[in-house]
């Protein structure tokens, strides 16, 4: 589609529950506080684990669903529902989509309903197969929790599920705003979202990925990640019609990039050659220049591969600009959310644009030769904030950057 039929693509909702909680304003104030959301594990056992701690949200409140049963669903399924709940409700968009056409349904996810696969193998185990119920096993599949919200929600459509490690959720999120930008849709539901469970724990601490200490995302004693869980949900629609509607715009998706380093299983390509291929490409998307960037919200896991290698990406990509721009890693206080990464710190990113905040990189204190980027220790005050990038880069090489404008900012 030529380039004079593209539109500008508002955010007029957002829904997020992390580690901090269940909404934006429990998250940002917690953020910007930098509070820790990283606890004693509690929802499976981890006595035989050398780590003991993750981002666990703690009393997830199990949301009042109309039409399925509540105890067929799934942590995964709870998590999206207060998502997608708070993002609908701030944006009044619902009635507008089902009158319209249906609206853009993509989520990112790397485990999908795993806690259903997790819970119908333990009953299959202690209580054989008859008492295993089947729902369990059909709600493994990653599909079923869109699909759940769905008809929950009253949503017509087809869901799209992005499944590409970490970027999974920033790769759902970018493809909602080309789908509206290219006028193929008018709105635009679309996030990521994984629940904390003993399957992906397991895999990650047999990767010696885990810290069992604090996170620092590019300290020079980093010595891993901390997995977390959550789920984010962007509201997504035309510039015009969100202005003609009346809605309150939150911000604006200006670029998205992608790139695949096609290195290693899990290692990143330490040159991060590739990983600044999405960077620029999400600037070029959005018709800027490095010079433009006021603030980063890193992939930043803490682990010394991954940390060195997107600092390589980020000096590749903004050049001298690099080591001036703020950047930090919220993944430092919630964690590693895996398929819900790239949304939620994608709504975080809109939020310190709306609020004129850098939020903190915390447990960061000695400084990384490696790393020479200039990181956020505390949280601070920056009137300059018109545009910020959010970096996901995960495993097999996939990477992902979204490009985001504050309301108000010169388009």
């Amino acid at each position: 589609m030529s380039q004079e039929m593209n539109r500008r693509v508002a955010i007029t909702g957002m829904g997020i529950v992390t580690p901090h909680g269940v909404g934006k304003a429990v998250n940002w104030e917690k953020t910007i506080a930098g509070e820790s959301g990283i606890r004693p594990i509690t929802l499976f056992d981890v006595t035989d684990y050398k780590t003991k701690r993750a981002g666990e949200l703690a009393d997830l409140p199990v949301p009042c669903w109309r039409r399925l049963r509540t105890s067929r669903l799934d942590r995964a399924s709870n998590l999206l529902s207060h998502a997608l709940s708070e993002a609908l409700e701030e944006s009044g968009v619902l009635d507008v989509a089902r009158s319209s056409s249906p609206p853009i349904v993509a989520l990112g996810t790397t485990l999908g309903g795993m806690t259903s696969g997790e819970r119908y193998h333990k009953r299959y185990i202690r209580k054989g197969p008859s008492l295993a119920r089947a729902s369990d096993l059909a709600d493994h599949l990653a599909h079923c929790q869109p699909l759940h919200l769905m008809e929950e929600f009253s949503i017509p459509g087809t869901p799209r599920v992005f499944s590409n490690a970490c970027a999974s959720g920033a790769n759902a999120v970018g493809y909602g705003f080309r789908a509206v930008r290219a006028r193929r849709a008018d709105v635009a539901l679309c996030g990521g979202y994984d629940p904390l469970c003993e399957f992906v724990f397991a895999g990650f601490h047999s990767l010696q990925a885990l810290t069992p200490e604090l996170c620092r995302p590019f300290d020079q004693h980093r010595s891993g990640l901390a997995i977390g869980e959550g789920a984010g949900i962007f509201v997504l629609e035309g510039w015009e019609q969100a202005e003609g509607r009346g809605a309150r715009i939150l911000g604006e998706i200006i670029g998205y990039g992608e790139s695949n380093d096609a290195y290693h299983m899990t290692r990143p390509d330490p040159d991060g050659r590739v990983a600044a291929l999405a960077v620029r490409r999400a600037l070029e998307d959005a018709g800027l220049g490095p010079e433009a960037v006021d603030y980063v919200n890193a992939h930043g896991t803490g682990t010394p591969f991954n940390d060195a290698s997107e600092t390589a990406a980020l000096i590749g990509a903004l050049g001298p600009r690099a080591t001036q721009v703020p950047v930090s890693s919220t993944k430092s206080m919630i964690g590693h959310l895996l398929g819900g990464a790239g949304a939620v710190e994608g709504i975080l990113t809109v939020m310190a644009l709306k609020e004129k905040w850098l939020p903190p990189n915390v447990n960061y204190e000695t400084p990384d030769p490696d790393c020479g980027l200039s990181i956020v220790q505390k949280a601070e005050r920056s009137d300059r904030m018109a545009v910020a990038l959010s970096n996901s880069f995960g495993f097999g090489g996939a990477n992902a950057t979204l490009a985001f404008r504050a309301v108000g900012a010169d388009a």
